[in-house]
């Protein structure tokens, strides 16, 4: 099986161009499913609609959180039609399996004070303090999700016309402009940060490590999670909350959904209207804490 969950992802890379780590998330799934099988030679006739349930319902023992199973099912259901569609297998175990259903929860965001708290904590003095801030400012003051942002090289960033170039979900790329607080950071970064931190003058990443090397998800997320217990907000914190609270933030101010939809690169305008909860949510917390009668 690990064949086929090898060419499954081949061509989930190649015919669909799904994101790297998108693609890591279908093979880890895949894998663990296959331990779960426990056999060197797994009969896929033989995995049948019973074979799935009892797995979903192990997974559900396990605790594993609703969306994890709902995730971890997906992938199955994409590995399965994969394998019907190649004539590698005659019926899809999965077909008709219902996925598991989620709440839908909202967003996390901070208040402005709380991002301007945030922003605060790098020490400027140092090289990696600039890279921090100028990291912070861009991932606010664009909403880019922080794949994007450690995959940015120096030349998707335009500082006279203030504007980035990414790469979102599915390859698709996109223009989204700069404020002006990012510029200066950025700005001051490539000139006195980051040309102390780089060790190879053909390292093309714009935001690199203290090896002089790209600086991963892992890498920045730490720098995170750290500014914000500095900052002692007390609010779980997560990758995206930035852009999160950029959706939010630019709602609250006026902005139409359609521009936040282009900005976020969200392919469906659905998935920007969640956001528009938040900010109502909000609207309705004022209400009550302001006015005479609520």
């Amino acid at each position: 099986m690990n064949n086929l969950i090898h060419e499954f992802i081949n061509y989930l890379s190649v015919e669909r161009g799904l994101a790297t780590n998108t693609l890591e998330s279908y093979g880890r799934d895949l894998r663990q499913y296959y331990q779960y099988l426990g056999e060197d030679q797994v009969d896929l006739d033989a995995v049948s609609r019973s074979t799935i349930i009892n797995y979903l319902m192990y997974l559900q023992k396990q605790g594993k959180a609703t969306a994890t199973i709902a995730r971890r099912l997906a992938a199955l259901k994409a590995f399965y039609q994969f394998l019907v569609r190649e004539k590698r297998i005659k019926t899809d175990p999965t077909a008709n399996l219902e996925s598991p259903k989620l709440e839908k929860r909202l967003p996390r965001v901070l208040t402005v004070s709380e991002v301007e708290r945030l922003l605060a904590q790098p020490d400027p003095s140092l090289p990696a303090g600039l890279r921090d801030r100028a990291m912070l400012e861009l991932l606010y003051a664009t909403g880019i999700r922080v794949s994007e942002l450690v995959s940015l090289n120096i030349e998707d960033v335009n500082l006279e016309t203030g504007y980035i170039r990414c790469t979102g979900k599915g390859s698709k790329e996109r223009i989204v402009p700069l404020g002006s607080l990012a510029i200066k950071w950025v700005k001051e970064y490539l000139q006195q940060g980051r040309p102390k931190l780089v060790k190879d003058r053909e390292e093309a990443a714009l935001f690199v490590n203290h090896h002089g090397h790209r600086l991963t998800r892992q890498g920045f997320w730490k720098i995170v999670k750290k500014y914000a217990e500095d900052a002692r907000i007390d609010k779980e914190i997560t990758p995206h909350t930035l852009r999160h609270s950029f959706a939010t933030h630019l709602l609250e101010n006026g902005a139409d959904l359609r521009s936040v939809q282009e900005m976020l690169g969200h392919a469906d305008i659905s998935t920007t209207q969640i956001y528009t909860h938040v900010t109502k949510g909000r609207l309705k917390e004022v209400y009550a804490r302001t006015h005479p009668r609520a």
